[in-house]
């Protein structure tokens, strides 16, 4: 399909940058795609256009950061050739063939543990490999540390997450770990050495254990492709390599991919440098910033044509962004010229801050703009804090992004233990979680039974011969059978899912509070579970790609008439709302005053505070309180000032129209002329005290 008819066709409503780049050859492309400027749409017509001249859908490997985001640009190429089969000239039945051709599409960690499944055999990798999330990980790294004694010493060990972030920031910036504690965690340098043994442990756990975590899932795709013969097939397998967010990439993920496409060719990155705020998850800005010089002939091709914002919004961003020390130039524009100024508003404290917010968004509403077009963004959840309270105050509905995920809940993480030992009974922490249910079996009894589990090479019936506590001996039976039973049925998940719920309500209403509730997420549970062919699959997605709650995957939406968006920046990269509030503009806050230590915190800060600004279509507002209280909820007076972000210089401003806060608003009481006491005659009263 390699008429010009059907190209064009192709290519139609995209702009001559973003043409440019869906059209490129083989050669290494760099797109660097400002904020509202159609990366999407640019990044799926360029897949739909390599495959409309001729290369192989499954020859395509499309990398990005969420599984909904996969889904999306791959629903959306399906949707092109759509279009095309009514296009005069096109084959129907070659648009329909493509269509149904899968491109291999996927997050980083899904791609890993799917090459892993298929070669990991190349390097010692046995395929039935159990994949721990972020709380088992921070779990089995405890159960480390308290068999080493760490926790018992003279001075506080640093807590097990933030073992795990250090040890995840080792991996995924493939830095040495003395160099990882000076420049992120400098108040844990004096456990080096513990940390090295803890580390070695918890390597050696996951080995013992058949088990990876997400670091291990990059880290083994890598060393994956430095096998000769496994790391060839995966080069020959793929003709074609699109990144999405390359910005967020990590110095292992750069690696994975050099090894992919050694000399560039066929590979294509997107990504904006403005908006790198991740290197908490270690990803580094150095990644676009040196993509042109690792990859020799790269085209960059800028998108700088925003489709989000008005004129003036804009214009108040790239000032902002203007300033950064080292970026890619680009000058965001938008035919939308008309709309207000962004409005910088000073407020003499928090809750002044509130009653402007509440009062404008209010006013918004009324206007036409409904609350959930509407989004109060700050740096850090607990800034919210103040406003959520008078929302609450004044019965207006809103939704906080961020909190525990579905999968984190207690109840859910119990039952998924059952799946996880019955599929890998060497996982030391499902063991660990799910023994102590039973009444009478704590963690050390837990321990010696993995261990009697382990030695026995996984075979349950070795715990048939241990003799329960008497508080346990009426269910250590039924236990035992169970998992047994789940580790060599064949019925479908549903089915095994129902078993252990059975299994585990009545421990449920017997250790939880609101046992009810509970229940029924397990119930959805079970519903999920039918989605899947396999419990492999199974545990692997929700580990991988978690929903935020059963209502993710089925049963009725809740129903509200409307309500506000409460968001840290971090959560509303990628979003975008009619009306934008950003509160608590002041140093200390943007940038925060943990991440001011050296020049390149200071500067993803600033990048920080340009995403924030850069998610309003309409309506921007950038609230900076005065008076900060060191007790924030107490009857202390006790107070400091602030001064407004040092991201906004006097130059910066001047694209701003100004506002203040109902307090500032206020006139000073009149002066009375007439008033019969003078200052003279207070100042006499004092004196006749001496």
């Amino acid at each position: 399909m390699d008429d010009m008819p059907a190209i064009n066709q192709l290519l139609k409503g995209l702009n001559p940058q973003q043409r440019e780049a869906a059209c490129h050859g083989q050669g290494p492309l760099l797109i660097v795609a400002g904020a509202g400027t159609g990366k999407t749409a640019t990044l799926v017509h360029r897949v739909a256009w390599l495959i409309a001249t001729g290369t192989d859908p499954a020859r395509i490997l499309l990398l990005t950061f969420t599984r909904r985001a996969a889904a999306e640009m791959l629903r959306r190429v399906d949707g092109v050739f759509r279009q095309l089969e009514q296009t005069p000239g096109t084959d129907p039945g070659a648009t329909a063939r493509l269509r149904g051709t899968r491109v291999w599409g996927g997050t980083f960690h899904a791609i890993a543990t799917r090459l892993l499944r298929r070669w990991g055999q190349a390097i010692g990798l046995p395929p039935q490999f159990s994949i721990h999330d972020r709380s088992d990980s921070e779990d089995l790294l405890n159960v480390v540390r308290t068999e080493l004694k760490l926790a018992k010493t003279d001075k506080r060990f640093p807590k097990k997450g933030t073992c795990t972030d250090i040890y995840s920031r080792c991996v995924n910036s493939q830095k040495k770990l003395p160099r990882v504690l000076a420049d992120g965690f400098p108040w844990c340098e004096d456990w080096v050495e513990e940390l090295k043994r803890l580390f070695d442990g918890y390597v050696d756990r996951k080995e013992t254990s058949g088990v990876l975590d997400y670091d291990d899932l990059l880290l083994f795709w890598h060393a994956l492709m430095a096998d000769p013969q496994a790391g060839k097939s995966i080069r020959e397998q793929f003709d074609c390599v699109l990144v999405d967010e390359y910005q967020d990439t990590n110095t292992l993920q750069a690696g994975i991919l050099a090894a992919l496409c050694p000399d560039g060719q066929g590979l294509t990155v997107v990504g904006d440098d403005a908006q790198s705020i991740y290197s908490f998850r270690a990803a580094t800005v150095r990644n676009i910033l040196d993509f042109p010089q690792q990859y020799p002939g790269t085209t960059i091709v800028t998108l700088q044509q925003n489709y989000r914002s008005t004129q003036p919004i804009l214009s108040a961003t790239n000032g902002v962004i203007g300033l950064a020390k080292e970026r890619f130039t680009k000058n965001l524009w938008s035919q939308r010229n008309e709309g207000q100024r962004p409005t910088l508003v000073t407020c003499q404290d928090e809750d002044d801050q509130a009653e402007y917010l509440i009062r404008h968004i209010l006013a918004h509403c009324e206007g036409g703009i409904d609350l959930r077009r509407q989004a109060v963004l700050f740096r850090t959840s607990h800034h919210s804090m103040s406003l959520e309270a008078e929302l609450a105050r004044r019965n207006i509905p809103f939704h906080k992004y961020g909190g525990l995920k579905f999968v984190e809940t207690a109840h859910v993480k119990d039952l998924m233990a059952f799946l996880r030992l019955a599929e890998n009974p060497r996982d030391v922490v499902a063991g660990g979680r799910l023994l102590p249910l039973l009444p009478g079996i704590g963690p050390g009894r837990a321990r010696q039974l993995m261990t009697k589990l382990q030695k026995a090479g996984g075979d349950f019936q070795v715990w048939r011969d241990w003799t329960p506590p008497p508080a346990a001996e009426s269910i250590w039976g039924k236990l035992v059978d169970l998992l047994a039973d789940l580790a060599n049925t064949k019925d479908k998940l549903p089915a095994q899912v129902h078993r252990v719920r059975k299994f585990y309500t009545p421990i449920l209403q017997r250790v939880y509070d609101h046992a009810a509730p509970r229940a029924r997420d397990l119930e959805q549970l079970e519903q999920i579970a039918s989605r899947y062919r396999s419990r492999e699959r199974f545990l692997t997605e929700i580990t991988l790609d978690p929903p935020n709650s059963t209502q993710d995957f089925a049963g009725p939406p809740h129903l509200d008439d409307d309500y506000l968006i409460l968001s840290t920046i971090h959560s509303a990269k990628g979003l975008e709302w009619d009306a934008v509030y950003v509160i608590h503009a002041a140093d200390g806050y943007i940038p925060s005053d943990m991440a001011t230590r050296n020049p390149e915190e200071i500067e993803e800060e600033r990048r920080l505070f340009y995403v924030a600004l850069t998610r309003a279509k309409d309506w921007l507002y950038v609230c900076c309180p005065l008076r900060f209280y060191v007790h924030r909820y107490g009857t202390s007076d006790r107070h400091g000032y602030a001064q407004l972000t040092r991201f906004l210089p006097e130059e910066v401003v001047e694209s701003f129209a100004r506002d203040t806060s109902p307090a500032f608003a206020e006139d000073a009481p009149a002066v009375d002329a007439q008033a019969k006491l003078t200052s003279q005659e207070i100042r006499r009263w004092t004196k006749d005290l001496w």
